[in-house]
């Protein structure tokens, strides 16, 4: 089996997505076919031996869509290809600019003249006095409208010739019906002036520029999500240095067995293992844990991620596709690439609603000449169901309840990323928490200072004014800390720096040593004295730092990572609402188990690796669970793009918000539970404005095919069908406008 990717061109709603799955998955030998809408690709799986690339485009082609096989990495892509993506969304952009202003200047011409008191314009296209200029005007600045959106009536006729009926049809129709009529009215004006009232080219003009504003939203979220992508390639490094020669050399010659230099301040080039040289290495942006972690002969490492201190040799273990980088890149695509698991209701009513009403229309109109009216009746019926019919409060029905949510949360710090993570948060049941910088402040306090056989101040002087002289963050936690507390640094004398183990210095003529349980071993220092408050400052998880003055141990800091005052808060309110909470990390049993207490998390998986976390999500999912992924780092990537809904912390890496379908610009845990509500008040606000267009045909479609005129002689004209098609659209955006009332 032979699995490829597509990018699908000209989808603009589900109904083409789905119609581009039925007509692959009639080929002899698919196994799969799987389109996602907001990427516009297709992934698909089938028996080369039965079916080729040649029939999969002719299919799609057929279907009335455009195919390119799609490049799996940016990388493989031209600059050539970039431009032309990101000129062709400058293209999109002066189009909806030039639309607006149009359908602007076309509504203060048209309906400016049927208010109270009318706005000013020339007495020679007033309505009354020169109905055929009048007429004119208005068509005049509707052709520049239909000229712009011209890509989405061509979509929409195309679907209809297919047989495969979208939202864009339904726009194509309703606006092309609106302009026919207005343009025949506007023939008629000359021999009755009573015409002039039966002009819509509003309804023609005002329709598909929303459309285009809508399309233009989305084009600009699938360029950020390109652009998480772009990010992550940038973290590996162009170049390394061979160890055997100091020759530079790009990384994508390295090869497995290959020896290379990391100085300080490097980037790794490659996954590797050391084999000579000892130093600290920040893997923050890949693990996601903020303290560094130390490297000797024997450790593995990642590429991508910085050496602090030390000169590090490194065996080249993995190369290219193989490295954490590269998988946790894999990871990214392939969870972006997967179907959207929300369905538009709109779009999936479109392929019934469209050729009904449009049958209804027809049948209306031949019905009445049946029954011996003239062509003049028949028309009018006929315009009346389409313009009546015209899907403006369906359309909009879904994105202004969108547009208001999304504003709505901006205004309370939460930014949501598109309209289909909206849809779907108010469905998760599981929320899934990353530790450091999520659950946590992200940066490492003092937490405990336990002395021995001297003050705690004059511990505190001690360790910080040999600390001071490094760039280490725990030194940088332990300094802050004595800042803190009014302590003064004394100067410190040859400094000496034991890579990956601490430091040592003479301080007031006393040698202080400080660092970890290594240094302290290897200078014969008895830590004995302090053993029950290792062990149980160990079991809270934090991280050790010793210190000895001339050869004896006088104590120990304790460092961790402190929650913020919000975690627990947060937690518990997702708690009291059914929702499942699990703290995600790579950090240790012992300092997750110790967070998880403090937080009051449901569940804790910890030591787990980047390419791990995407997994864990997938396994909730199995298990019936709508999960959101809650993070902050490189490492949470995958995890985010895996997840039904991923929410980044604000303070947390470009590449994590870049991947993530919400951003708390906050760092406030508390924002998940609001975000959760405003997609329930979202969510509802939709279901009022869908009940209300479905309402609103099924009462006036009948209505304007004249099912009263026999009875009561009740008949709509089109223009009170365009009456209440515009009334029905206010109805629905005035419901949609209710939401910024709401408190989050």
């Amino acid at each position: 089996m032979r699995e490829e990717k597509y990018e699908i061109i000209g989808m603009h709603c589900a109904a083409c997505s789905a119609s581009v799955e039925k007509v692959t998955r009639r080929l002899p030998g698919v196994e799969r076919s799987d389109v996602n809408l907001t990427t516009n690709l297709m992934d698909i799986v089938y028996d080369e031996t039965q079916t080729t690339p040649e029939m999969i485009c002719a299919k799609v082609e057929k279907a009335g869509f455009g195919i390119e096989l799609h490049a799996e990495h940016p990388e493989q892509q031209s600059s050539e290809a970039k431009k032309n993506s990101n000129d062709d969304y400058q293209a999109q952009k002066r189009r909806l600019i030039g639309a607006a202003i149009f359908s602007l200047l076309l509504l203060y011409v048209s309906m400016g003249q049927m208010l109270p008191t009318p706005l000013p314009l020339p007495d020679l296209f007033s309505m009354d006095t020169h109905g055929v200029n009048f007429a004119v005007l208005q068509l005049i600045l509707t052709i520049p409208v239909l000229f712009f959106g011209s890509s989405y009536l061509k979509s929409g006729f195309s679907a209809l010739i297919h047989g495969n009926p979208n939202m864009d049809s339904l726009v194509t129709i309703g606006s092309s019906c609106s302009f026919v009529y207005s343009l025949v009215m506007t023939f008629l004006i000359s021999d009755n002036m009573h015409h002039v009232h039966h002009l819509y080219y509003e309804s023609a003009a005002i329709v598909l520029t929303l459309i285009m504003l809508g399309k233009f939203f989305e084009a600009r979220s699938v360029q950020k999500t390109k652009g998480a992508i772009t990010k992550l390639m940038e973290l590996k490094p162009d170049t390394a240095i061979l160890a055997e020669n100091g020759r530079e050399v790009p990384t994508s010659t390295l090869k497995v067995g290959d020896v290379i230099l990391v100085k300080p301040g490097e980037k790794i080039a490659a996954d590797g293992e050391v084999v000579q040289g000892r130093g600290s290495v920040n893997e923050a942006m890949l693990t996601g844990e903020s303290l560094p972690v130390e490297k000797e002969p024997g450790s593995t490492v990642i590429g991508g991620s910085i050496s602090q201190d030390g000169l590090l040799q490194v065996r080249v273990s993995r190369t290219g596709d193989d490295t954490t980088l590269a998988k946790i890149i894999h990871f990214v695509e392939d969870a972006q690439g997967k179907k959207a698991p929300i369905a538009k209701i709109a779009d999936r009513v479109a392929g019934v609603f469209v050729p009904v009403v449009i049958f209804i229309a027809a049948l209306a109109a031949i019905l009445w000449l049946l029954l011996g009216q003239d062509f003049a009746f028949a028309l009018r019926i006929f315009t009346s169901v389409l313009v009546i019919a015209c899907p403006c409060a369906l359309g909009l029905a879904t994105p202004t309840a969108i547009m208001v949510g999304t504003g709505l949360g901006a205004s309370n710090g939460i930014l949501i990323r598109s309209g289909e993570a909206l849809e779907i948060t108010h469905k998760v049941n599981a929320v899934v928490l990353d530790k450091t910088g999520t659950v946590t402040q992200g940066r490492p306090a003092v937490a405990a200072v336990v002395p021995a056989g001297i003050s705690e101040q004059e511990l505190l002087m001690y360790a910080a004014s040999v600390e001071s002289g490094s760039a280490h963050p725990l030194a940088g936690a332990v300094t802050a800390y004595a800042s803190e507390n009014g302590l003064a640094v004394q100067g410190a004398e040859n400094l000496t720096e034991f890579p990956g183990r601490g430091l040592q210095a003479t301080i007031a003529g006393s040698v202080i040593l400080a660092g970890n349980r290594r240094l302290m071993d290897e200078h014969s220092i008895d830590l004995s004295a302090l053993d029950s408050q290792t062990a149980d400052l160990c079991a809270k998880g934090q991280t050790l730092l010793y210190f000895a003055r001339d050869g004896h141990l006088i104590g120990l800091i304790g460092v961790s990572d402190p929650i913020k005052p919000s975690s627990r808060e947060a937690i518990e309110t997702l708690k009291k609402e059914g929702i499942r909470t699990v703290l995600l990390t790579g950090d240790t049993k012992a300092a997750a188990a110790s967070i998880a207490r403090q937080a009051g998390v449901d569940e804790v998986i910890a030591e787990v690796l980047p390419a791990d976390k995407a997994a864990v999500i997938q396994q909730l999912q199995k298990d019936g669970k709508t999960v959101m992924m809650v993070g902050d780092g490189i490492n949470d990537a995958p995890a985010l793009a895996q997840a039904d809904v991923g929410c980044a912390i604000g303070s947390g890496s470009d590449i994590a918000i870049e991947s993530a379908d919400l951003i708390l610009m906050r760092s406030d845990l508390k924002d998940v539970p609001r975000a959760i509500q405003l997609s329930r008040l979202t969510i509802r606000d939709i279901k009022q404005n869908l009940f209300w267009a479905f309402c609103y045909n099924t009462v006036c479609i009948p209505v304007a095919a004249g099912i009263l005129f026999p009875a009561f002689g009740i008949l709509l004209t089109p223009m009170i069908a365009g009456a209440a098609m515009s009334l029905s659209s206010l109805c629905v955006v005035g419901n949609a406008l209710r939401l910024r009332t709401k408190k989050l």
